[in-house]
Formats: structure tokens, C-alpha cells, sequence
């Protein structure tokens, strides 16, 4: 029996708590269980159950009020407070909350830099590695900022960014596709080639930064490190698709199709096993 869980990524306003309310309409309607679980202490509102709330713990809110910190300072004393209980209040509210065979959706907070250095969602993620849960990441960055080639850089170094420190496996989202008023601006990056990408850059930026752009373009291209799947909320099979393939990162259904082929291989009148 397996134990699957995504966080979903990304910075603020990419459209994080939009995928969570998509996805949990999508499961509702195909009969799929999944729970979702909030690990943002700023949060306010939700429009999707959830299962676990890091709010019932420590709230963004409630920091500002007692130590008057600004609103990032006390995200992230909020991010390492959690941290810190881990090992006791968030295991003790997880292990009742979930079990075996479980998919959680972990909707997250929208600082980068919780991402890319604070040691807080690495810790969380260890954690749930140690429980035998499967993990991936799903990061989400709005479509609007994909259209040329420095911003599809900048992008692609943030999704690398999360990549190298949470080292999970990853699905980049492209989404609001459906308000971008000319998608082949943002097609044109889904399938790009180094030599069209480094030319571009070069273009827009100095001489002195060619070599620079080669790398970058060379890295994106040669190793796939980075690449992005375009999420259309209009286009009917656009959402389950992308579940699909994230559901493939980690290995999701794989303990139910071997336990259906080993009840098939048995032999309905003596229980035996087939050959």
C-alpha cells in the first residue's frame, strides 16, 4: 500500500489555491479520494475541504500581533516555528489524519525563498520521506510572465531553484494560459532549442553576457532540467491530464494494478495461484 502527497509550489499569485479548488472539483466528479492539507500560515480563505491546517498551530496573523513583525518577517518565523514541531505536534495531527493508500495535496505559502534556502520545507519534506510517503512537486508560475526570453529565464531558475533544494521529483505548471492573448507567445517555450533560446537572450542583453546566455540556454536544453507542462482550465482534458502525469512521478497506482493482477492470477475455485 502506498502513501502519495504533492506540494504545490510556486510564487504568490501563480494560482496555487486555484489548482488545489480545480483539483478537488475534478476528484469530486470522477469519485477519487483526496484530502488537502494548508501549510500556509497567511492563508484566509478555501474554497476546497481540508484535512490538516498548519493554522491550528501558528498563524501569520498571530505573530504580527505579538512579536510586530511585517508580514514576510512573520511568515517565515511562522515557517520555523512548524519546523521546529515537526516531530511532535504536526506528526501527531498527521498520523491520525492520514493512512495507507492516502493522497494529500499540501497547498503552500508563496515566498520563493521558503523554496530556494529556508531549510524549514526541506526538514518537512525529509519527514514525509522518512513515513514512507511518496512526494513530488507540482510548481506553478503564472503564463503572463512566460513570453520572452529573459522571463522565461528567470522562471526557469526559480522552478531549478526548489529543484536542487527539495530534491523531488518535478512537474512545472504553466498556468492561466486561458489569459494570455496570444499562446503561441508562450508555446513558442514549451518545445525551445538552445541556439533559437541564447540567440534571443543575446539579443536582448550586451555582448558581454553571451557566453552567460549559452549556459543558461545550453542547460535548459541539453539536460531538461526545466520544462513546463501548460495548464488550461477551458480545455476539458487539460487538468486531467497534468494529474496524470504527476500521478506518474510518483509511482501512483502502481500497488493497486499489482494487487488487481495478483487477484486475477488466482484460481476463483481452490484460491490457488496461477502460472
Amino acid at each position: 500500500m502506498g502513501r502519495y502527497a504533492q506540494l504545490v509550489l510556486g510564487p504568490a499569485g501563480s494560482g496555487k489555491s486555484t489548482f488545489c479548488s480545480q483539483l478537488a472539483d475534478h476528484c469530486k466528479a470522477v469519485k477519487r479520494k483526496i484530502h488537502f492539507a494548508n501549510l500556509d500560515p497567511a492563508a484566509e480563505r478555501f474554497d476546497y475541504p481540508l484535512s490538516l491546517d498548519i493554522r491550528d498551530l501558528i498563524s501569520v496573523e498571530d505573530v504580527q500581533e505579538e512579536l510586530k513583525l511585517g508580514p514576510n518577517g512573520a511568515l517565515v518565523y511562522a515557517m520555523e516555528y512548524f519546523e521546529e514541531h515537526i516531530d511532535d505536534w504536526f506528526a501527531e495531527v498527521f498520523e491520525e489524519s492520514f493512512g495507507d493508500d492516502d493522497y494529500v495535496v499540501f497547498d503552500c505559502p508563496g515566498q520563493i525563498e521558503l523554496y530556494s534556502h529556508n531549510a524549514a520545507f526541506k526538514r518537512f519534506v525529509h519527514y514525509l520521506r522518512d513515513q514512507g510517503w511518496s512526494v513530488c512537486v507540482v510548481y506553478l508560475l503564472d503564463a503572463q510572465f512566460v513570453t520572452d526570453p529573459t522571463k522565461f529565464i528567470s522562471g526557469c531558475m526559480t522552478c531549478l531553484s526548489a529543484m536542487v533544494q527539495l530534491e523531488l521529483p518535478h512537474t512545472n505548471v504553466l498556468t492561466k494560459i486561458d489569459l494570455v492573448s496570444n499562446k503561441e507567445e508562450v508555446e513558442e517555450f514549451l518545445d525551445v532549442d538552445a541556439r533559437s533560446l541564447s540567440g534571443q537572450l543575446n539579443a536582448r542583453m550586451g555582448p558581454r553576457y553571451a557566453r552567460l546566455n549559452e549556459a543558461i540556454a545550453g542547460l535548459v536544453d541539453e539536460f531538461s532540467m526545466v520544462s513546463f507542462f501548460p495548464l488550461d482550465y477551458t480545455e476539458e482534458e487539460s487538468l486531467q491530464d497534468l494529474l496524470a502525469y504527476i500521478d506518474n512521478s510518483i509511482q501512483y497506482g502502481e500497488d493497486e494494478e499489482i494487487r488487481d493482477q495478483i487477484k486475477d492470477m488466482e484460481d476463483p475455485e481452490d484460491g490457488r495461484q496461477g502460472v
